[in-house]
């Protein structure tokens, strides 16, 4: 995995772009493991219960545990995980006062 690989859910219409790789993790999308954008696959039904949070488009997710970051740029109703744990929204960065 490396910067800019386009990654897509097999269960929703979530597709997502690695800003920051993290080593050989495996992204799951509604506790599918995520495919790449390119590759031709079936539908693998509906994310699994408790895993469709839904994603937002432009925003960029996080796990705190591993430092990896992906960008969403399709939205869809799958929650993203890796290694179980769901990826949380990354937060903006304030801005210095400005007094």
């Amino acid at each position: 995995m490396k910067p800019g690989t386009k990654l897509r859910s097999t269960v929703c219409d979530t597709s997502v772009v690695i800003v920051r790789p993290a080593g050989e993790l495996v992204i799951e999308c509604g506790g599918q493991p995520m495919v790449d954008a390119a590759a031709p696959t079936e539908a693998a039904g509906q994310p699994a219960a408790g895993l469709a949070d839904g994603t937002q488009v432009g925003k960029r997710y996080e796990d705190q545990d591993t430092g990896l970051e992906v960008l969403c740029v399709k939205a869809g109703v799958g929650t993203l995980t890796v290694d179980g744990r769901p990826l949380t929204l990354k937060s903006a960065k304030p801005l210095p006062s400005s007094d």
